[in-house]
Order: structure tokens, then sequence, then C-alpha cells
């Protein structure tokens, strides 16, 4: 199991990359949230351990990027900050589990345990006639072929599907799958749209629904 710690504090850094390490992970570093959002673009790990206060882009904006990316990897927070509100911050911002500072290291490794087994579980399947999307693994198959999706692609896939007939209009997508106007244009939309359709291939299953949007299926 691949886990990406990102602490910009050296000593503590040093401290989850020993405990982590001798639990059998294999464990990369990043002290930044810029270098740790380059690093999950690179690889995704199984797991990201998020300090929120980061030097450049805190630890909160980190996990909203990466949520707004589509990308689902399992994030545990870490922060000194112990007020309800500010555990609510740190879900609310897409973490999937919250540690306070100071902490045990048997307390890191039973939540990084649990976020493992929760990022193992079987994907939910999605399926429109022969069409089948796991939501977790981003992966989708037509028939017998296998078609590979960007992040972007998978959301927007895993909308219609989850909307089958109905139809969806851009500023919807544009909401739901970029996180809103501020982060994307209605154009991109309809680029993301295109390039779905053609990966799903013959017949058609994407409708383009004229001034309004789109739709799975007729």
């Amino acid at each position: 199991m691949r886990l990406l710690v990102v602490e910009d504090d050296t000593g503590l850094r040093d401290v989850l990359r020993r405990a982590l390490s001798l639990a059998g992970y294999e464990v990369r570093l990043s002290a930044e949230g810029a270098e740790a959002l380059a690093e999950v673009a690179r690889s995704v790990p199984d797991a990201v351990v998020l300090d929120v206060g980061l030097p450049d882009i805190d630890g909160l904006e980190v996990c909203r990027m990466l949520r707004r990316e589509g990308n689902r990897v399992p994030v545990l927070m870490l922060t000194a900050r112990d007020a309800v509100s500010d555990r609510i911050g740190g879900l609310d911002a897409g973490a999937d589990d919250y540690l306070v500072k100071p902490f045990a290291s048997e307390e890191l490794l039973a939540r990084a345990r649990a976020l493992l087994r929760r990022g193992n579980e079987p994907g939910e399947l999605l399926a429109f006639g022969d069409l089948v999307l796991d939501v977790r693994a981003r992966s989708a198959r037509r028939g017998e072929n296998e078609i590979h999706l960007s992040a972007r692609e998978a959301e927007l896939l895993e909308l219609l599907l989850r909307n089958p007939r109905q139809v969806i209009s851009r500023a919807l997508a544009l909401e739901r799958v970029w996180g809103g106007e501020s982060a994307a244009t209605l154009n991109a939309v309809d680029r993301c749209v295109s390039y779905l359709r053609r990966k799903l291939g013959d017949p058609p299953l994407i409708e383009t629904v004229r001034g309004v949007g789109f739709m799975l299926g007729r």
C-alpha cells in the first residue's frame, strides 16, 4: 500500500514516515500543498495523510481541489485544531477522517488501516444497456470493450447514469462535475460530452437536447 504524507514540519514528517514504514507501507513525502497535488497527479496513492497547516496551499484547499478533480483517494486530515467547527470544516472539504495533534502512533495506524479498508471495498456499479461504470475505480465497459476515462469524464458519466433518460442541463453538469462557474465554462461541459460520446462508441448513447443540455438514452 502506498501512502502520501503531506506535512511541512520536518520532525513530525520523519516520525510519520518511520511509523508508517515500520507498519509495512510504502511512504512518499511532501512538504507543500502544490507539491502534493503534483505527486497525486503523477501517481495516485492508496491514501493521503494531509496536514491542514501547509506553507503554500492549506490542507483544506488541497482536499477541495482533489475532490473537484474527481479524485476520491482516501484522505486523513491532521491538525492541531480540535474545535468541532474545525473538524466539520475538514470533513466538508472532502476529508474521510480527521486526527488531532498530538496523537499516538497506534491511533494513526488504526485510522490508516480503516481508510485503506474503505478504499478497497467493492466499487458501486452503474449500468445502462450494455454500458457499465465502476464508480470507485472510474472505469467503464461497453459490451466487451474497456473504456478509459479521465476523472471528469467518469464524473460526468456517473451523473448521466444516475439520471437515465432525464435531461441534464449544462449548468447542472458544471456544478456537479466541475464545482461551478468559477472552475470552468459551459464550453468545457460541451467538450467533455463530445469526448465521452466518442469513447462510448456506436450506437450513440448520449443525446443532445438543443439549448438545454444532454440525456443518456432516448
